[in-house]
């Protein structure tokens, strides 16, 4: 019997004003925002699947067609605010289900919003939506991180606490804590802030699915998309069984 579908939209991490206005500070793009860019150099429509605050979204438009998607509306208020918005396409939707009747260059599903889908069913359901937008010649990439690599046990309680500068409110301690169960490879997390200055705290939780590399590869394929590079880092080094991250890069089958 297929699992149950789930409204994406729903974690208030995403959903909340007040705590999606500080996504950005607490994190940050590094050597994949970098990777995305020069993937993205050759392309000239692009399709970005769960944009957020689409910080690289935006980036990658001047010159180029692109269409940002994310379900969380205060995610893509923030998106059409930054410099470079007012050129790119934002729709709210599901990756689950989007249909934009159009092909594109480049599909990007990055910043670890593949884990989101927390059934197989939800899984097949988005690599199936980057099939339906990938041009002939196109390509595509997503992540999600290796369940070998364990990295929720950094996770521990208040193991992630530390200090960033937001640029309205000032000094923020962020923190974040989670538990991992083992039996559905669901991580439940929480995430908080602090506003240094007024002492004002909020904290949302939300849940992310760790995937091992066959599975996703077994998938990949049941949607029509051939895997041609898996990448175990955002450095650009091959996957290996200890790798951090899983990325695949391909097309079309």
């Amino acid at each position: 019997m297929p699992e149950p579908a789930r409204e994406l939209a729903e974690d208030a991490l995403y959903r909340d004003p007040l705590l999606a206005q500080f996504y950005d500070a607490a994190n940050g793009w590094a050597a994949d925002f970098d990777y995305c860019t020069g993937l993205a150099r050759d392309a000239r429509a692009i399709l970005d699947l769960g944009c957020g605050t689409g910080e690289l979204t935006a980036a990658l438009s001047a010159g180029r067609d692109v269409v940002g998607v994310d379900p969380a509306a205060a995610m893509l208020e923030i998106a059409a605010r930054r410099p470079g918005g007012e050129r790119v396409e934002w729709v709210e939707a599901d990756a689950r289900t989007v249909r934009l009747d159009r092909r594109f260059d480049l599909v990007l599903l990055t910043g670890h919003a593949f884990q989101v889908f927390l059934t197989t069913e939800d899984q097949r359901a988005a690599l199936a939506t980057i099939a339906a937008h990938l041009a002939p010649g196109g390509r595509f990439i997503f992540d999600s991180r290796n369940p070998a690599y364990r990295s929720w046990e950094n996770w521990t309680k208040r193991a992630g606490s530390r200090e960033i500068e937001h640029p309205e409110h000032g000094r923020i301690e962020a923190w974040n804590e989670s538990v991992y169960d083992e039996a559905t490879d669901i991580l439940t997390y929480e995430n908080g802030f602090r506003v240094i200055a007024t002492g004002q705290d909020l904290s949302a939780s939300a849940q992310i699915r760790y995937t091992a590399k066959d599975a996703l590869e077994r998938l990949s394929g049941d949607a029509g998309l051939a895997v041609d590079i898996w990448l175990g880092d955002w450095e650009g080094n091959p996957f290996h069984t200890m790798a951090k991250e899983i990325i695949p890069i391909g097309r079309l089958a």
